[in-house]
């Protein structure tokens, strides 16, 4: 079993302990950077005083992000997979050909 390790993430001025895999403390430590970060932006770009208004608008921005990287993904597997069905067709037809 792997070695487990206990860390102290700071985020939106409240310190969460947890207890992680020792391939998780990167990640999690720059997302944390970036929920800072995120947080101070909205903050100073919004007048916003309520952290549960600014944490809320992080969530959404995240999960947007997320849900965009997701639907591109997917047009662009299925952009690809058009275009190998088209090149596999092309193949088809040129052996095809050649054999006759």
């Amino acid at each position: 079993m792997s070695e487990r390790l206990k860390i102290k993430l700071s985020i939106a001025n409240r310190v969460y302990p947890l207890t992680i895999t020792p391939d998780q403390e990167e990640g999690l430590r720059l997302a944390a950077q970036k929920i800072d970060s995120t947080i101070r932006q909205f903050e100073k770009s919004y007048s916003v005083q309520d952290k549960q208004d600014v944490l809320a608008m992080c969530a959404l921005q995240f999960a947007t992000q997320n849900e965009q990287k997701n639907i591109d993904k997917t047009s662009l597997n299925e952009d690809l997979e058009s275009r190998l069905i088209a090149v596999d067709e092309l193949l088809d037809s040129h052996l095809n050909n050649n054999v006759l």
